[in-house]
């Protein structure tokens, strides 16, 4: 039943992103005889309220069979405070400085959606601390999102490097067993985003990288252009190379939801002994909210904080 909701879902998304391609050419009129906006560039602007980035995806696992792949992809860097259109679906720059305790700038690094599409399988915030003249990364937080049911997680990391308790199922052909090793250099020129996945039977057998480099963008206009069909082609990678891995044997692992229910909660004691901290119900809340994009659960310690976005329908 799941695969067929999948298969009508993809033909359901196609038909809507092919109507709205068709409609693109008059929507880049109409906004070409509507009130200029001036024009920009980014290039050589970093503190502009959005920046282009072009740059590789790469993953590559080593167990139980070696696989990797590349491929390339379009990121805007957002700044919160300041861009006229940020994505919705996402933290204001107030939610993300309340929860990392920062008081600077707050940039979101993600894909935005085209043509009625969007796929995203992680968007980092970067949160800032300003003191006296200068400003200096302190803390990132990561949206973790799954295919094809949509769930997501988001936590606080350090950038310079942090390891983190797996809490999503993120991939079909891997357990839940495990830590994030993730790393997040200070978007400039360039940028560098290092996932490595630390299992306790298997090691580090899994890897995955985002290398990519700031771009010159004359208007605002141009980005429906340059991101057009950029959350298709993610999403083509990845289900090619889901194909790749079931062709390859890879033992598919069901949803952790079906055999481990509490697993969200497993995941936050896991990380509590990544931290050397003990686990206690005094510094562990637990809450269930409902919103207009499903039910939010969300953990937070002393030490980390995490919230969760159930599965949307037809998977929920």
């Amino acid at each position: 039943m799941e695969l067929l909701y999948l298969l009508c879902s993809i033909v359901f998304t196609s038909l809507t992103s092919l109507i709205l391609s068709l409609l693109l050419p008059f929507h880049a009129l109409l906004r070409r005889w509507g009130p200029s906006r001036g024009a920009s560039t980014y290039c050589n602007d970093v503190a502009g309220p959005i920046s282009l980035y072009e740059g590789t995806v790469w993953h590559q696992r080593r167990h139980p069979v070696h696989h990797s792949f590349q491929y390339r992809v379009r990121y805007a860097l957002f700044d919160l405070d300041r861009a006229p259109h940020a994505p919705p679906d996402h933290l204001s720059a107030d939610e993300a400085r309340q929860l990392t305790d920062t008081n600077g700038p707050i940039l979101l690094l993600t894909i935005p959606p085209s043509v009625g599409y969007e796929q995203n399988p992680l968007n980092v915030y970067y949160c800032y601390a300003v003191e006296g003249s200068t400003r200096h990364l302190k803390k990132c937080i990561a949206e973790v999102t799954n295919t094809p049911w949509g769930e997501r997680v988001s936590f606080i990391f350090n950038p310079h490097s942090d390891l983190v308790a797996k809490s999503l199922h993120v991939s079909p052909f891997m357990d839940m067993l495990g830590s994030w090793n993730i790393k997040a250099s200070d978007p400039g020129e360039n940028l560098t985003i290092s996932i490595s996945v630390h299992h306790p039977e298997h090691g580090n057998y899994f890897t995955a990288s985002l290398k990519a480099k700031r771009l010159c963008s004359s208007s605002e206009s141009d980005h429906a252009v340059f991101f057009w069909l950029m959350p298709h082609k993610v999403a083509v990678w990845i289900y090619w190379n889901a194909v790749k891995l079931w062709w390859k044997n890879v033992r598919f692992v069901q949803h952790p939801r079906y055999s481990i229910p509490t697993y969200r909660e497993e995941a936050l004691v896991r990380d509590q002994k990544l931290q050397c901290c003990g686990l206690s119900d005094d510094n562990v809340h637990l809450q269930q909210k409902g919103s207009d994009q499903g039910c939010l659960a969300e953990i937070s310690s002393s030490n980390r904080w995490f919230r969760w976005r159930d599965a949307k329908w037809p998977w929920s």
